[in-house]
């Protein structure tokens, strides 16, 4: 859904508005002409996607902003509660893979089975809650359901990583076309620094199998996980982008 704000039938504002489940929606776009800003504008953009989300049955709704972006920010937090913040990381792929034979374990790919032990994982997860419960599509971010993880797994995009005979990280991570090439997009990580370390390194080894360009990740915005893909290669691009959530239940 597209909305437009006139100012004397000239368009002076629009923001967009997307269903991404039966109960989320996402804001994105909101934009107002130079001319015409301070005027209230961007807020009624913002009221009235907020109307026609709950019209539409959605019961939360979440965007991103940078957080440079102060004037978003400032109109943003009357009404939304920051839910995560990530950094955006990027590694070109590696030719020495890890592997058992140097006494480190290498994540593998999650059956059907494995549903109840990422369940009992994230629920004991100290990263979960600290961005929300939240796995990111490129800008895009979702709530992670069972029904989410099902159909991942099912993609076969999710890895875990076991070691001493338990669950001791993971990931979700799919193939993606970016602007300049193909890539192996992280949306959502979770472990100790040492597992998140490993299981990224490893996503780099098999760029080449899987014909991609390199591995992108949206890294929450946490000293142990950024200090995790900082170890695995992985550079950060300098920018920093916050996500927003309004309960409207």
């Amino acid at each position: 859904l597209l909305l437009v704000a006139t100012v004397d039938g000239q368009s002076v504002g629009m923001a967009h508005l997307r269903m991404l489940n039966a109960t989320d929606a996402w804001l994105e776009g909101i934009r107002v002409d130079p001319a015409h800003r301070h005027h209230g504008i961007a807020t009624a953009l913002d009221n009235a996607l907020l109307v026609e989300a709950m019209r539409r049955g959605a019961t939360n709704v979440r965007l991103i902003t940078e957080s440079t972006n102060i004037a978003s920010i400032h109109m943003i937090e009357h009404s939304f509660n920051r839910v995560g913040a990530f950094a955006p990381y990027k590694a070109p792929p590696v030719t020495t893979p890890l592997n058992r034979h140097n006494g480190l374990e290498t994540p593998t790919l999650a059956t059907a089975d494995d549903i109840n032990d990422i369940i009992d994982y994230l629920n004991n997860s100290n990263i979960f809650p600290a961005v929300g419960g939240l796995y990111y599509s490129g800008f895009t971010a979702y709530t992670i359901t069972d029904a989410l993880l099902e159909a991942k797994i099912s993609a076969q995009q999710v890895y875990l990583l076991r070691r001493w005979n338990r669950l001791d990280g993971l990931t979700i991570a799919e193939p993606r076309e970016g602007r300049q090439d193909k890539q192996l997009f992280i949306g959502y990580i979770d472990g100790t620094t040492e597992s998140i370390s490993l299981i990224a390194y490893a996503l780099r080894s098999k760029l080449t199998n899987m014909n991609l360009q390199n591995v992108s990740a949206n890294v929450p915005d946490l000293i142990m996980v950024r200090d995790a893909f900082t170890g695995a290669g992985y550079e950060w691009d300098d920018k920093i982008f916050y996500t927003y959530e309004y309960s409207l239940v």
